[in-house]
């Protein structure tokens, strides 16, 4: 049991929920970009939701199937075709020995997740199967997918039906807000600065990746001379480098840096930073602390109402 790789897409990985724990030795936390998209399609298929899927960026592959499967897209809208019949995402889909899927131009989003009502063959490595790849380790032989790899399935079995509810499914667009709060390193830039990296409408750049998204628009210059130990970085973290144009770190980022912190997109955030692509605007938006915990614990609850069940 298996599926071909026709075509590789640009940037197909095996990602699940990451590994935690180690960040204190140098190993970021890796997995989903938008670790919502991955859970709601790990649903759909009955599968634990943070079990490893195939995660799609930008361009998609074309897949052959080796075996008749149950599976589920969330996330990224992308033209869909099994056979050259269109499809659609947020629903179980049945495939037959043979089938064809192909990932055709991206409507909405950047990233998707074809979750299979099975495990993937790969290993484990430090708990996880996600691919880290800048560290190339983890996932399918530590890389992105290429074409004619073939990734096997196992335990493959027949999952409830189930189709996702209107409102769990994600709206895009091409310009977001991110609620922060403080970063531990705010007290470095003057009132005026702060104000101003709040008030401007960024850009995202050309070198963005999974390991950071970096800004486009208004430098943010600090108004004090600082000079910092390197320090723990985690996803979400923003970090102003001498240009001034701030770098939000991600999942496969570094684990310390030296750069002043301005801010913290928070938790109930971090999966839209997944969803964003070159060109895209945001705008940051300063919350307190126990504000980003209420949102934490509603989008939980809310999430938990469907996932739990």
């Amino acid at each position: 049991m298996s599926l071909k790789f026709i075509k590789p897409g640009l940037q197909t990985s095996i990602q699940d929920a990451g590994r935690t724990g180690l960040m204190h030795q140098g190993i970021s936390r890796s997995g989903a970009m938008d670790s919502v998209s991955l859970q709601l399609a790990n649903w759909l298929v009955s599968n634990d939701i943070n079990q490893a899927a195939i995660e799609i960026t930008l361009v998609g592959p074309t897949i052959e199937f080796t075996d008749s499967y149950l599976i589920a897209i969330c996330g990224a809208e992308f033209e869909l075709t099994l056979n050259d019949t269109v499809i659609v995402n947020n629903k179980i889909i049945h495939v037959n020995k043979g089938d064809v899927l192909e990932f055709k131009q991206l409507r909405k989003g950047v990233r998707a997740y074809l979750a299979i009502a099975g495990k993937l063959k790969v290993d484990k490595i430090f708990a996880s199967q996600s691919t880290h790849l800048t560290a190339n380790f983890g996932g399918y032989k530590g890389r992105q997918i290429k074409a004619g790899d073939i990734l096997g399935i196992k335990d493959k079995y027949k999952p409830n039906k189930r189709e996702l509810p209107k409102e769990y499914r994600p709206r895009y667009s091409s310009s977001y807000l991110l609620r922060c709060t403080e970063g531990l390193e705010v007290d470095s830039f003057d009132k005026e600065t702060i104000n101003r990296f709040y008030n401007s409408t960024y850009k995202i750049s050309n070198d963005s990746n999974r390991m950071g998204l970096r800004l486009d628009g208004d430098a943010v210059v600090s108004g004090k001379s600082v000079e910092l130990i390197s320090t723990g970085l985690v996803q979400g973290s923003i970090q102003v480098p001498p240009s001034g144009l701030p770098i939000i770190s991600s999942v496969d980022g570094q684990t310390i840096g030296g750069y002043p912190r301005i801010a913290n997109v928070i938790s109930s955030d971090l999966n839209i930073l997944g969803q964003l692509k070159v060109g895209d605007k945001v705008n940051c938006l300063l919350i307190s602390r126990e504000n980003a915990l209420q949102q934490f614990k509603l989008k939980k609850t809310f999430l938990d109402i469907l996932l739990l069940n």
